[in-house]
């Protein structure tokens, strides 16, 4: 018998995707004990789609990209899983090999472009750096690419701009910049970790929207990574809730705003400001602090913070929820019966919003 998809294990991905990560592990042994950043998580993204990742910092979002990219420090981390990138096993390719694939077939956009580019050399010669490194062109035909890039994310002036040093950048050219850099060479998947953070709402909106007009030019699979639900309400597909370095929702951008089930993303929500509706009561922020990734607490790692835990039985305590497919794709980890969050979004959640 042939299992559909809906009958599948919940953390087993879809099947075929241009990007697979199934039960992927990273821990960092520490003086303190084992930090277990990222915990059993799968997801699945393909080529002209883009995935959402939010949650608190901690929850093991940014871990996550890092290992995709393969630029956690070689001992400084033990990972287990797999990360297939059109089939091909990062978590088993020699470190010389997934180094060829950054930058050509994936790239990476980093929260600050300030620390993240060298502040002794010229954005531009950043740029032809990159695209030289995977394509065999002259010094000539690799500046035109960078003025070219720089051209099409936005910067004034490209030709002269090329020229400039990061720090003769403001904010937001400085993550268009990054952007060129890390699009120059075409890359099949592009991960963007808090590309808006630190920049005004005017340049956040359009970064994101170049980011997306990119991804429609490339076809590219994008990965957003944040702690706001808001950056990724118009940009993704689907989106996955982390909480304590594991998956606790996960469905299509669709489910998630409009019908969400977990505790932890009512809270995402609730702490989100609406332009869309007009609000009428305070923001909701959720209670409490993140776990300790060393120490996390039993059964349901949000117990702590869930005002429903009593509703469980005492399950909430004492076992961990393990993702369950509640219908057309869209995985909850919670003890709450099915019904009972529908009942609870329907009554008391969505009208505070």
């Amino acid at each position: 018998m042939t299992l559909t998809d809906h009958e599948r294990p919940a953390a087993e991905p879809r099947r075929g995707s241009f990007l697979e990560v199934r039960d992927l592990r990273v821990h960092f042994p520490t003086d303190d004990g084992l930090v277990k950043s990222v915990d059993g998580l799968s997801f699945a993204v393909d080529r002209g789609k883009t995935l959402g990742i939010v949650g608190e910092s901690g929850s093991g979002k940014s871990v996550t990209s890092m290992s995709v990219m393969g630029l956690h420090k070689k001992g400084s981390a033990r990972i287990s899983g797999q990360i297939l990138l059109d089939g091909q096993d990062l978590i088993t390719s020699s470190s010389e090999e997934v180094r060829k694939m950054r930058g050509k077939r994936m790239a990476m956009i980093f929260q600050d472009p300030l620390s993240a580019m060298h502040p002794y050399y010229t954005v531009g010669n950043q740029i032809i750096e990159a695209y030289r490194i995977h394509n065999d062109v002259s010094a000539k035909k690799a500046r035109a690419h960078a003025i070219d890039m720089l051209d099409r994310v936005g910067i004034p002036e490209p030709d002269q701009r090329v020229d400039a040093y990061p720090h003769q950048y403001s904010g937001g050219m400085r993550q268009r910049a990054m952007i060129a850099m890390a699009l120059s060479c075409d890359p099949a998947l592009l991960i963007a970790d808090e590309p808006t953070t630190a920049l005004d709402v005017t340049v956040q909106a359009q970064i994101l929207d170049l980011i997306r007009d990119l991804q429609k030019e490339f076809n590219s699979a994008v990965i957003i990574i944040t702690h706001d639900l808001g950056v990724v309400a118009e940009l993704a597909d689907d989106i996955l809730v982390m909480y304590a370095g594991r998956a606790i929702e996960y469905g299509t951008a669709e489910h998630i705003f409009n019908e969400p089930e977990h505790p932890y993303t009512w809270g995402l929500l609730g702490s989100m400001p609406r332009f869309d509706r007009e609000r009428t009561e305070r923001l909701l922020p959720i209670k409490g602090t993140p776990p300790s990734l060393i120490n996390v607490p039993s059964g349901c790692a949000f117990h702590p913070r869930c005002q429903f835990a009593d509703q469980t039985g005492g399950l909430s305590q004492t076992e961990r929820p393990e993702l369950v497919d509640n219908g057309a794709g869209h995985l909850v980890a919670c003890h709450l019966p099915h019904g009972r969050r529908q009942e609870i979004w329907r009554d008391e959640i969505q009208p505070l919003l």
